[in-house]
């Protein structure tokens, strides 16, 4: 009799036909990427090579004009799949999970001896934010908008990318948290570049308190400082911030998202770095809920492009200027709504509609 092990391996072993037939099918496959490669590798180099041409010539404070954008679709792959092995992998990779939100907290105790001030209520914690995003100088709309947009319009201050308690066996897909979903990589970069001004906000806090209140608040002030000294051990680079929270420790900082005085802070303050960088690039109107979505979504600098940018060149520079080819690839809404004005126009309806929900309507009210 066979060892149960080596029944298993002759049982699930695939049949000469079937190996034929998977080779077959790879050589199709592998022929048809090669064909799509030779039209997609010089198309997202050329992106690349406008992309620096248009750095280059804002450094030099020069007009930025339509020939300074790749102004073609990009080619999309439509040949067949990957076919599946039909052979059992002798070592299956494992997919690691994602943190969670319980994995952040127990982080946060383990490495830096806290647990985040939970509100009572949802509302509580958006009345929080809405009060520090309002004195920050973001305007209601921004702050509405943005929450429905990056929540769907129902979110708690806890929710995580991906996970719904709705839908049973949901699974993270990022870790990113809260009504702006915030990453571990910017709550690192935020303590990093502006914790001192954060630290700066709660000490001020701190200062009207007295007893309980007052021994709570200057722990939580001396676990914040730690935190930011954390942030500070590597240059301030996102690929060195990336590093650090993807650490046990990073983790730790992360659960900050979560705590009633420093949440909404760090929240807001992932919003106004854009405006603020906006106003320092000489754009001194008003950014518009969708607007400031897209520096939120691409980052400060790819975003300012398309807010800078005339309508009527808006309605013709495809979106993939503003990608690296894979975050593009992955990207159906940017694929579908394919140019700066159809991209606005989506998020600006998507706004619109969340903002109907439940979550948002709360968020509207905490004011």
């Amino acid at each position: 009799m066979l060892p149960p092990a080596t029944a298993r391996a002759m049982a699930q072993a695939a049949s000469p036909q079937a190996i034929a037939e998977y080779r077959r099918k790879l050589r199709e496959y592998e022929a048809a990427r090669a064909a799509f490669e030779q039209q997609a590798e010089p198309y997202w180099d050329a992106i690349a090579e406008k992309r620096r041409g248009r750095n280059a010539k804002r450094r030099e404070r020069q007009a930025i004009t339509l020939d300074d954008y790749v102004l073609t679709q990009p080619p999309l792959y439509t040949g067949p799949k990957r076919p599946v092995d039909p052979e059992p992998d002798d070592e299956p990779r494992e997919r690691k999970p994602l943190p969670v939100v319980a994995d952040f907290l127990k982080a946060a105790a383990v490495h830096f001896q806290f647990r985040p001030q939970r509100p009572a209520s949802e509302v509580e914690f958006k009345r929080a934010y809405g009060r520090v995003a309002l004195a920050s100088g973001l305007t209601r709309e921004q702050i509405v908008r943005v929450y429905s947009f990056e929540t769907g319009g129902n979110g708690s201050h806890d929710m995580q990318s991906g996970l719904n308690p709705s839908r049973p066996g949901s699974r993270a897909i990022s870790t990113a948290i809260g009504y702006n979903q915030l990453l571990t990589t910017n709550t690192v970069s935020l303590l990093a570049e502006k914790g001192h001004d954060i630290v700066k906000a709660l000490a001020e806090k701190a200062d009207g308190l007295s007893g309980p209140a007052r021994k709570a608040m200057d722990h939580k002030l001396a676990v914040l400082k730690r935190m930011v000294a954390f942030t500070r051990s590597v240059p301030v680079r996102w690929s060195e911030h990336e590093k650090l929270a993807r650490t046990p420790q990073g983790w730790g900082v992360h659960a900050m998202v979560l705590d009633i005085d420093v949440g909404p802070l760090l929240q807001t303050r992932k919003l106004l770095t854009s405006v603020l960088f906006a106003r320092a690039k000489g754009h001194t109107r008003p950014l518009s809920a969708a607007e400031l979505e897209m520096m939120n979504l691409t980052g400060d600098s790819t975003g300012l492009d398309m807010v800078t940018m005339p309508q009527a060149m808006r309605e013709q520079v495809p979106t993939a200027n503003f990608f690296q080819r894979g975050g593009y690839e992955r990207n159906p809404v940017a694929i579908r709504h394919n140019t700066v004005a159809k991209l606005l126009a989506i998020t600006d309806d998507r706004m619109d509609a969340n903002s109907k929900l439940p979550g948002a309507r709360e968020l509207a009210g905490a004011f």
